[in-house]
């Protein structure tokens, strides 16, 4: 065993399995706490909202003691007494406000979308703070804006002009002052109805013409941001890479990122903290994708999904009950090329689908 860590945030699975497969025990506190959650970690707590994050990890470190601290979405400014692997409380706030990273992209000669005056159409917006893109909408007309207002009350947010291209993102490993590019990874969006721009799934790598180019852009944003560790630059890729954000921890992409190099985040994450970067990007040995598939009814699930786990993740207890539009579980595929990672996917979700009716 290398460390005992402790991994907090709304969702964890995705950085405890990478933990636990680089050697370290590892303890959760997470929003959902399915299965397989159970299998990668020593002890684990479930919290309901996210103000009960703290008193659940209070709980967790009288429990244990702990090496180090890794959080993931929204834990990012959790105070704690156990040592942060990651980027310092005091310098990950501005990249937690998306008119502050609007800033940042400005301040740094990145090309991003520009804000658009009031009264401005069509325009994309964006919550200042928030992960996953859940409430980002385009709207196309007065109207349109006072009814997302109506349905985010008290939520400030920005208004960017719109961008043509695909969602896109590179993992980067950072020192504080250099940064590795790692990964491109290209995103997968809910698609529809008012979580359009929702996050889910994502197919690495991204192969497409201006990948290098959004790597090089990447590390130069990551290099200047001042964060440690894994850190997320996301993209919209037209005729050129627009810088969209950044996401200062472990990204959703992780499962894809390690299926498709063959490495592991977390031990690159723990190196970078410390200092060392690796020297280039891993290899590309396969495709890799993961779509999270959403509850299209209320439903309760009455099969026990454990023996699926070869192509799923984040595997619900039985009788876990779902209301229509959650998520219910990751499904994954993976191939020599983009078409047969699809096609082995499409294989996956169909079997999933038997027993989640």
């Amino acid at each position: 065993m290398k460390g005992r860590v402790l991994v907090a945030g709304f969702a964890t699975r995705h950085v405890v399995k990478s933990a636990f497969h680089a050697g370290y025990e590892v303890c959760a506190v997470d929003h959902f706490c399915d299965q397989d959650l159970f299998w990668y970690t020593k002890d684990r707590i479930k919290f309901e909202d996210l103000t009960d994050l703290p008193e659940a990890v209070d709980e967790m470190c009288r429990r244990h003691a702990f090496d180090m601290l890794i959080v993931t979405s929204g834990a990012e400014e959790l105070p704690c007494s156990i040592p942060l692997c990651g980027t310092p409380r005091k310098k990950v706030a501005r990249f937690l406000d998306k008119l502050d990273i609007q800033h940042f992209f400005t301040e740094n000669a990145v090309r991003v979308p520009r804000l658009l005056d009031p009264g401005v159409f069509p325009a994309m917006i964006k919550p200042r703070r928030g992960a996953g893109g859940w409430r980002n909408a385009v709207v196309k007309t007065a109207a349109e804006q006072t009814a997302w207002e109506l349905l985010n009350t008290n939520i400030e947010y920005i208004r960017q002009e719109m961008i043509t291209g695909i969602p896109a993102s590179v993992c980067c490993v950072a020192d504080g002052k250099q940064a590795q590019a790692i990964a491109t990874n290209e995103q997968i969006l809910r698609g529809g109805g008012e979580s359009s721009f929702g996050f889910c799934g994502s197919v690495t790598p991204f192969d497409h013409p201006l990948s290098s180019q959004m790597m090089k852009t990447a590390e130069q944003i990551a290099a200047a941001s001042g964060c440690i560790g894994t850190i997320g630059i996301d993209f919209v890729v037209g005729d050129v890479p627009y810088a969209i954000e950044i996401n200062p921890r472990f990204q959703g992409t992780v499962d894809t990122v390690e299926r498709a190099h063959g490495c592991s985040l977390f031990q690159y994450h723990i190196d970078a903290c410390a200092g060392t970067l690796p020297q280039s990007s891993p290899l590309k040995k396969q495709v890799a994708v993961r779509s999270i598939l959403f509850a299209d009814k209320d439903m309760t699930i009455k099969e026990n999904l454990k023996h699926l786990k070869s192509c799923i993740a984040d595997i619900p207890h039985l009788n876990t009950s779902f209301e229509a539009g959650q998520a219910l579980v990751s499904v994954y595929g993976w191939g020599r090329t983009r078409k047969e990672a699809f096609s082995l996917l499409d294989k996956h979700i169909s079997t999933v689908k038997q027993y989640i009716r």
